[in-house]
């Protein structure tokens, strides 16, 4: 696969800074939310932010820098 250009980089590094962030903060409200509907939607969305996570360091390793 071919290098990212410098721009292309830093924006999959905001992504991943975004991302992980709401991750954190889908897993800290987990521990308040008694109701079993939003809780079941929130780890969804824990999972689906772990799974793009992983896709975008996989795409971060192209960047030119490290």
């Amino acid at each position: 696969m071919n290098k990212l250009a410098p721009h292309e980089a830093m924006e999959i590094h905001e992504l991943l800074n975004f991302k992980t962030i709401c991750l954190a903060k889908s897993k800290m409200m987990q521990g308040i939310v008694f109701d079993q509907d939003l809780r079941a939607l929130m780890q969804k969305d824990v999972e689906q932010s772990v799974k793009a996570i992983q896709d975008l360091q996989g795409l971060y390793a192209n960047a030119p820098f490290h």
